[in-house]
């Protein structure tokens, strides 16, 4: 089913920050039957420049401007979480689909307030859990699916970084470990992603329990979670995320460990995939990714946009993260 009356999806991006200069929005512009025809910041002097070095036809510096536009007939909203709702509902209010980033909102229950706002606009809510449509993750789906580590047993995700320098000498520029702007700190940013890409390969998360911490104390948001899950399908995990130990703790690995064999891979900077079975032993599989990293998943929401494909992540998806994040982060007493 066709859901823009135009040939052509044409994007308005809400909040140009660093997450459209590479990462997804020339993404917009490469795939086929789409192109940007407005941006939005804030700042209008930031959004002229990205204009212009984007060549973008016009740029607003409000965003009811921008979403009211009637040569744009879908948005992206790009801005930090805690407006994603806000946004999002002036968008379905205005009768255009959204493509909205990750995680969908700052809470599970504004993720609602969005998926009810579009059920009754009768327009697609789509989120940006691009790793999806990537192809290291499609080829870890395919090996479980053709049952290459046997029945799977249990999925354990570690994730230890040190404290960057930069939020040590910067912290109240820093949206990402403000809960009040972020819904909670490089948990909810990182893990989010971790999260989904189990949602794609088993299903929702039927249970999620765990505890959060604030150890270092050198910003807002907790920096330590600990959780275990499980899954329809008799499935259980565990994680582990703490982003304030040493160098050489280092460490981003998701585990999935099977009757007959194991698979790991990393999430974020590796993009390799490892299978070690009973029969064959370790075998490595390296993958490279597209230079604008959300292109395959932009792809995907423009051909399901257009009628002619299907993107695997909704809002009805994208909300389920939410709800496990928040299930995970229950505070220590």
């Amino acid at each position: 089913m066709k859901k823009i009356k135009e040939n052509k999806v044409k994007w308005g991006i809400l909040g140009v920050g660093d997450v459209c200069e590479v990462k997804s929005a020339p993404a917009m512009n490469i795939v086929p039957d789409s192109e940007i025809v407005a941006v939005m910041r804030r700042n209008g002097e930031k959004a002229k420049d990205y204009a212009q070095r984007h060549h973008v036809p016009k740029w607003y510096d409000n965003a009811d401007a921008l979403i009211n536009d009637p040569d744009i007939n879908a948005i992206y909203v790009a801005t930090p979480p805690n407006i994603h709702a806000e946004m999002a509902i002036k968008v379905a209010a205005a009768g255009k689909p959204v493509y909205v980033e990750k995680p969908m909102a700052k809470t599970y229950k504004e993720c609602i307030l969005m998926i009810e706002a579009f059920k009754k606009a009768g327009v697609p809510l789509y989120v940006a859990y691009y790793r999806r449509a990537l192809p290291n993750f499609l080829f870890v789906k395919e090996q479980i699916e053709n049952g290459v580590i046997g029945d799977v047993r249990m999925v354990k995700i570690e994730m230890y970084k040190p404290l960057q320098p930069d939020i040590i000498t910067h912290q109240d520029n820093h949206w990402r470990v403000n809960p009040e702007i972020a819904g909670g700190g490089y948990f909810y940013d990182l893990a989010s992603h971790q999260l989904d890409m189990l949602d794609f390969l088993f299903g929702p998360i039927k249970y999620a329990e765990g505890r959060a911490a604030n150890q270092g104390k050198l910003y807002k948001a907790d920096d330590i979670v600990t959780a275990s899950f499980g899954f329809d399908s008799g499935i259980l995990g565990t994680g582990s995320w703490c982003f304030s130990t040493g160098k050489c703790s280092d460490k981003e690995v998701t585990t999935i460990i099977g009757s007959t064999g194991q698979i790991e891979f990393g999430t974020f900077a590796d993009t390799s995939v490892t299978i070690t079975t009973d029969e064959d032993g370790k075998q490595y599989y390296p993958f490279l990714m597209p230079k604008h990293i959300q292109t395959p998943m932009i792809d995907l929401v423009v051909k399901d946009l257009l009628g002619t494909g299907h993107c695997p992540c909704t809002g009805i998806i994208g909300a389920r993260t939410n709800w496990v994040m928040e299930q995970m982060c229950q505070k220590l007493s």
